[in-house]
């Protein structure tokens, strides 16, 4: 309401309003639709199917929210991510581990995007015809805008959160985790990257990223820009190790070499000697890659004077599920440890 002041003539006043109301004033912009719940859907167990609107990627993303047994009372909150295939195929958390009964006792909410194939989970520079046609996304992948900035509020008010956060992920989404802790360094109170590549703006690391992306039908040059480019440095935890914010983290490989989980007779692999091989010989030169940057980027972090990253370097296992269950247990006295008040 325009209300007139003693230093004013109130035709002045008188003269703005009609303007504001005359049928030919520019309207004004519409504002843009904030993020918000599109839907909840009870799933298994404790498991609750959301949707939530995403402005900057102008849709619906799906989420799973294991919930704590008491949910009159707040809970943190857990932000886990599933590898390249973001949870759209079979090698997902809630397929591959026990994190229903993991966390069956456990006073946390665990939020784990079922999107975001092939993205980083990163903000893409342009949009991409490759990805944009296999995940039916008209715009551009904006995965940090996302689960920086619109999705932590939605959750916190919709669920009765505490608004302290834990974010980790496997794979792909382990570089992805710690880019986003430099991106939000106020956002989360720890972190857990599982057999990750840090290093993504040398030539290996190049070649890594170029290559899951690929995988999806994708153009990394749409992601960070042209190889090697201020974009892929930007987005190297390696290269900005001084950025990591100072919370406890908990970062593991193994050497890529055949462990308790790379034999036909893990329940995962069921006698199949085709997804055994994959395994080993796949598998372990993946897991080969990420021990090669984790312990690189375990040098540059003790050289800035990092007491509070834990590294578990595991002396053998290859790029599967067994281990990332083990760390994911591992990791949670950590990660726990911050989450509480």
């Amino acid at each position: 309401m325009i209300s007139p002041s003693r230093s004013a003539p109130f035709a002045v006043y008188l003269v703005a309003l009609l303007f504001v109301l005359a049928p030919g004033a520019a309207p004004r912009a519409a504002a843009a639709p904030a993020a918000h719940i599109v839907s909840l859907e009870p799933g298994s167990g404790r498991t609750v199917e959301v949707r939530v609107h995403s402005p900057a990627m102008r849709r619906d993303i799906a989420l799973q929210v294991l919930r704590p047994a008491d949910t009159d009372t707040p809970a943190p909150t857990l932000y886990l991510l599933n590898g390249a295939g973001g949870g759209e195929d079979a090698a997902t958390w809630s397929a591959q581990t026990d994190i229903s009964d993991f966390f069956a006792d456990k006073h946390v909410n665990v939020v784990i995007p079922q999107e975001g194939a092939f993205s980083y989970y990163t903000d893409w520079q342009r949009e991409d015809p490759g990805l944009a046609e296999k995940l039916d996304n008209n715009g551009r992948n904006m995965w940090a805008t996302f689960l920086t900035e619109e999705l932590p509020p939605v959750l916190d008010a919709t669920f009765g959160a505490t608004g302290r956060n834990a974010i980790a992920g496997i794979s792909m989404a382990a570089t992805s985790v710690l880019d986003l802790t430099i991106r939000a360094p106020h956002l989360y109170h720890a972190a857990a990257a599982y057999s990750g590549c840090a290093m993504t703006s040398d030539l290996l690391g190049q070649a890594f990223v170029t290559l899951v992306v690929s995988l999806g039908g994708g153009d990394a040059e749409n992601m960070w820009g042209p190889s090697g480019g201020p974009g892929w440095r930007e987005h190297d935890p390696y290269l900005q190790a001084d950025r990591l914010p100072d919370i406890p983290m908990y970062i593991t490989s193994g050497t890529g070499l055949a462990g308790r989980y790379d034999s036909a007779g893990d329940p995962r692999l069921d006698g199949d000697q085709r997804m055994l091989w994959n395994q080993l010989l796949i598998g372990g030169g993946i897991e080969a890659a990420a021990d090669y940057c984790t312990r690189a980027l375990q040098r540059r972090t003790q050289e800035l004077g990092r007491t509070d990253i834990v590294y578990d370097l595991r002396p053998s296992g290859t790029h599967s599920w067994g281990y990332w269950q083990d760390d994911l247990h591992r990791s949670w006295p950590l990660l726990a440890g911050a989450l509480r008040p």
